[in-house]
């Protein structure tokens, strides 16, 4: 049996996080996204049985989606091709109408609003951090812009290692309450306190790329400061009501009332399946182009210096060929594949030569399971090719 005595100390880890994962707005505060009123109900395809698809494992035998769903901690999966919903499972008790933490999902959410704040001329991806947040001048962003913040190649000092209790991300996490055993040890308050602390770099600007939460924080600020607009608010205006979502969305906010757009949103399944279509579909989606096919396009293509700082970090050997780009993972330029991932096993995988998307919820004991992580990705390869 389930345990059901999750709480805020031991919500994220096994085996409390099996519920908790659905409940995270009952252990934190949070901000909402509200659905408005132009919700659209996704197509249904015609149902196909998708989970005897087999393909080659990481050890070259045969396996199939059935089996990776089962072994791999599933709470739901969705799978839509040209627009419809041909296949939609939940486990775990989860439901259509679930919420589920996003993890690092929520930061692709935060690449595509600063995308259209960018088309709109509100801000620019070659400002400075600073031009925005001028307080961020003596720390370790004062000479990052918003590009190299969407890519992760600024310099700031920041240690993204999930199985270290002491690392620099879960030391953020506490300002949203999501690691009481730190409190002692972060005396920063809020997400912008914890930001402003950080003196130290360890690279140049530009130089390399390096996973970090804390650019996602720093370029939801930057937005909000940009704009003159509550974060929460323009999020939900700019892009979760031009989605046509049939939720509403929360995510979870320090004591200011900020939300932790690094990995605190939660939202329902088929909800980021309509996200994902967004990219899919060149930007255009329930009648309006939400973000320009440029947008995209440059998304998909990047360049050769992106590929160059993604070869030579951890995650090189993952994605041959790939690259990060704005808030994305991307496949090589002709696989024309993306992805957005969250840590315990949250995945967004978009296929867009062949109008593919993908959407798997997870509950995984660890944080950072490297063979689930790849056992998925042969798995969403595989499916998107064979439907």
């Amino acid at each position: 049996m389930l345990p059901r005595d999750f709480n805020k100390n031991n919500w994220g880890k096994s085996p409390f996080n099996r519920k908790s994962f659905q409940q995270v707005q009952s252990l934190f505060p949070t901000a909402r996204l509200r659905r408005g009123h132009r919700a659209i109900t996704l197509k249904k395809g015609s149902p196909a049985d998708l989970s005897k698809i087999s393909y080659p494992n990481l050890r070259g035998k045969e396996s199939s989606i059935e089996k990776m769903l089962q072994a791999s901690f599933t709470d739901a999966f969705l799978v839509v091709k040209n627009g419809a919903l041909v296949f939609e499972e939940y486990f775990n008790g989860m439901t259509p109408d679930s919420f589920h933490i996003l993890n690092s999902i929520s930061k692709s959410f935060i690449g595509v609003l600063i995308g259209i704040l960018s088309d709109e001329g509100i801000l620019h991806s070659e400002d400075s951090i600073t031009k925005h947040l001028p307080e961020f001048q003596e720390t370790a962003f004062g000479e990052t812009s918003i590009q190299q913040a969407l890519d992760m190649t600024g310099a700031v000092k920041y240690n993204e290692d999930y199985t270290n209790p002491d690392a620099d991300f879960w030391k953020e996490a506490t300002t949203v309450g999501w690691r009481p055993e730190l409190l002692n040890k972060v005396p920063q308050k809020t997400l912008l306190e914890f930001a402003l602390s950080l003196l130290e770099s360890e690279q140049e600007n530009g130089s390399k790329f390096h996973y970090r939460t804390v650019f996602t924080n720093i370029l939801a600020m930057t937005a909000e400061r940009a704009a003159g607009v509550r974060f929460q608010d323009l999020l939900e205006k700019k892009l979760w009501q031009k989605i046509g979502p049939e939720q509403d969305a929360v995510i979870v906010v320090d004591s200011s009332g900020f939300p932790y757009m690094g990995a605190g949103m939660n939202a329902c399944a088929r909800d980021l399946a309509r996200f994902g279509q967004v990219i899919a579909q060149d930007g255009y989606f329930n009648g309006e182009q939400i973000i320009k096919g440029a947008w995209i396009r440059d998304l998909l293509e990047g360049n050769q210096t992106l590929r160059s700082q993604f070869e030579m970090s951890d995650y090189g050997v993952m994605r041959p060929g790939g690259h990060y780009h704005n808030q994305f993972w991307v496949s090589c330029p002709e696989e024309q594949t993306l992805m957005c991932i969250g840590i315990h096993g949250q995945f967004i995988h978009i296929n867009i030569s062949n109008q593919t998307v993908i959407v798997k919820f997870s509950s995984q004991p660890e944080p950072a399971n490297t063979d689930l992580f790849l056992e998925a990705g042969l798995a969403f390869d595989a499916l998107s090719h064979q439907i």
